[in-house]
């Protein structure tokens, strides 16, 4: 799949699902686009990881000095 944007991906991702719900499209069309939807759903994954990663916050120390320190998500 080519290099495409977070927002024009989860874009395409809900047409998807609302075509799909619709139900009015033939079984081929229907897996074909369920296939589609599949892979930008494992793109968007893949951006939002990589997106967390490079998630910095500063924190103070325990001597009240700045720090980065990388984002971590609650519950981990």
């Amino acid at each position: 799949m080519a290099e495409i944007k977070f927002e024009d991906a989860l874009k395409r991702l809900e047409d998807i699902v609302d075509a799909l719900e619709n139900g009015e499209l033939p079984l081929e069309k229907s897996l074909k686009i369920f296939e589609e939807g599949v892979k930008l759903s494992r793109l968007c994954n893949k951006i939002l990881d990589k997106a967390e990663k490079k998630v910095e916050m500063l924190v103070r120390d325990e001597r009240g000095e700045l720090k980065l320190k990388s984002f971590e998500p609650e519950g981990e």
